[in-house]
């Protein structure tokens, strides 16, 4: 590889073929050198590389305190992000600061295991200044709904909102805004939308005479509009997300841990099916973003972040996103630093990325890219264009860098941009690839948060309520009437009626809708198979205000998108990610388990 350097702006002479001026090799060193010093805590991606000489005297290093500055990881396929990802997180953990991170190949679970030392190893880490030494992390395996190996994730459809749940059904801004509405009602008559067959339960009334009735006050919602919200409703139970959407939710809380020894837990999101849902990750990271913004309080600037965020694939979060949810997904990022956390996006392309939310990251990691046709070429000279002006020639160093080289720039401890250092990164002291299953399954067997979130519950909720049945478990006792609030009588369509007869019911209004034959009333099978058995449900807890969805009585939704843009503006900073995204937190937080 050849490092090609323009000289210094001093001198008039341009670079020629031959090699940069004499001497500016020397400088750019010493340069590097200077601007990578630190005086507090910081973690050390790699050694910087000047004229195909790798120095490990010429640490390149990223202080803790800037962490929460936010950051990108890119590159082409196979130039080693992932491996940067592991080796950042290693540090991270190390240095007592919680990470979480999505193992979209299934590579990362290796932390969780030594790594075993080889010859070829030994060389690159020598040659790097790295006092390398095998080490084990503690990691936290979670999984979507208990899909794959780890601890049970899931979110109440209450929690994940509105805006978010229309992103995954891929409603219009129409459909969208019927769909805050609804939840706007149910949250006027307090009824809890724990899974989507309370959602379900709440569109099917909402489509009934009674349920025109009481929305006829706020704007009404159309009856094709509800029926293709149901339609999409069912998809996602066909499609297994009913295993995601559930009690008990789990805390936010629970990835900022630390282990006993004081080193910081890596929570690690197993993801084995993420080729046929990648719409669902991407939102359910949004989710756990908005999630953790409205539940830390403000922190400041410290010596080192309370958690550091890595979402891979960051593209899917923006691939076909609408203007409000980038709006939201950009005020996250902006304000989230204050609350101590760290977001670094990891995609092939800083063009993946959306200006608005490019311009907030700092923290630069950018490994080879390819420039194969003429909007490769377009890409690499705008990725270009982002870094700080340096000797380097950055097009022919992005092209021809190695696997585990990256061209790097960071925020130093002043707040200033490092120099631009083309960097061999250090070597990870776990294992790079997967864990074993049997290592996998033990770490989850002997998981803290098994016992919390480790079987699904079902409480009262929208459902029992409105369909007036007891399925919610022994001694859930006979179900409350519906506070009427508007001009819900005694009377609620489908009181009494099973599961089945929901689902029956509609798969009719489907079919009428699509005109095909009514199908007949025998139940529908589901995914998941016989329910398991339940627990002693816990009385649903009173609702928090909800200032998007409530505040307004009359004809609220023409507005609510627009809305966000200003609400996100106000001075009501602390709570402005759940008025976007429409979260909300019912559940009490446990003790014990967020040291």
């Amino acid at each position: 590889m050849t490092d090609q350097q323009s000289s210094p702006p001093a001198t008039s002479s341009p670079q020629t073929p031959s090699g940069p001026a004499p001497g500016a090799s020397s400088a750019l060193l010493e340069t590097i050198r200077a601007g990578y010093r630190t005086a507090g805590p910081a973690i050390t991606l790699g050694a910087a590389v000047v004229e195909d000489v790798v120095h490990a005297d010429a640490p390149i290093r990223l202080p803790l305190a800037m962490m929460n500055r936010h950051g990108l990881v890119a590159g082409a396929t196979g130039t080693g992000k992932t491996v940067t990802l592991q080796v950042m997180a290693e540090q991270l953990s190390t240095a007592g600061v919680p990470v979480f991170l999505a193992d979209v190949k299934g590579d990362l679970s290796g932390l969780a295991t030594a790594a075993t030392p080889s010859d070829r190893l030994a060389e690159r880490t020598t040659a790097t200044g790295m006092p390398w030494e095998p080490a084990a992390f503690p990691v936290e395996f979670l999984a979507l709904g208990g899909d794959g190996p780890g601890i049970p994730v899931r979110a109440t459809v209450d929690s994940f909102g509105p805006l978010l749940l229309a992103r995954i059904m891929d409603l219009n801004e129409t459909q969208e805004s019927c769909l805050q509405l609804m939840f706007h009602w149910a949250d006027e008559r307090e009824l809890p939308l724990d899974d989507l067959k309370d959602l379900r339960a709440v569109v099917m009334h909402l489509t009934s005479k009674e349920g025109k009735e009481d929305l006829r006050g706020l704007g009404g919602v159309a009856t094709s509009t509800a029926n293709v919200i149901l339609r999409e409703v069912t998809a996602l139970a066909a499609g297994g997300m009913d295993a995601f959407f559930g009690v008990p939710e789990f805390e936010t809380a629970e990835l900022l841990r630390r282990a006993p020894d004081g080193r910081g837990v890596i929570s690690c999101l197993e993801l084995p099916s993420l080729q046929q849902r990648p719409r669902v990750f991407s939102t359910f990271m949004v989710w756990l973003l908005a999630d953790l913004f409205a539940e830390l309080p403000e922190v400041g600037d410290t010596d080192r972040p309370k958690l550091v965020f890595f979402l891979d694939e960051a593209h899917l979060v923006f691939d076909d996103a609408s203007d409000a949810f980038l709006d939201a997904i950009t005020t996250t990022v902006r304000l989230i630093r204050s609350k101590g956390v760290g977001v670094f996006f990891v995609t092939q392309s800083p063009q993946d990325v959306p200006e608005e939310v490019l311009g907030q990251l700092a923290n630069r990691v950018q490994h080879a890219l390819r420039a194969f046709t003429p909007k490769d070429a377009k890409a690499l000279r705008q990725a270009v264009q982002t870094f700080p002006h340096t000797e380097y020639d950055l097009e022919e160093v992005l092209t021809s860098a190695g696997t585990g080289e990256a061209v790097v720039t960071v925020m130093d401890e002043d707040g200033a941009p490092t120099p631009v250092a083309l960097t061999r990164m250090w070597s990870p002291t776990s294992v790079i690839g997967p864990s074993t299953p049997e290592a996998l399954d033990a770490a989850v067997a002997a998981s803290a948060l098994l016992e919390a979130y480790g079987q699904d519950q079902d409480r009262v909720s929208a459902f029992e309520r409105l369909t007036g049945s007891a399925t919610a478990g022994p001694g859930a006792g006979a179900a409350s009437p519906v506070p009427t609030g508007g001009s819900v009588g005694t009377h609620t369509p489908g009181a009494g009626q099973s599961q089945a007869d929901i689902d029956a019911e509609a798969r009719r209004i489907e079919a009428e809708i699509l005109g095909h034959p009514v199908p007949s009333s025998g139940p529908v099978e589901t995914p998941r198979g016989e329910p398991a058995p339940r627990r002693e449900p816990a009385p649903p807890p009173r609702r928090e205000p909800a200032p998007l969805r409530s505040r307004r009585e009359e004809n609220p939704m023409a507005e609510v998108v627009e809305d966000i843009a200003r609400t996100a503006a106000t001075a009501f900073g602390r709570s402005v990610v759940r008025s976007v995204f429409g979260t909300k937190r019912r559940g009490r937080r446990r003790g014990g388990l967020f040291g």
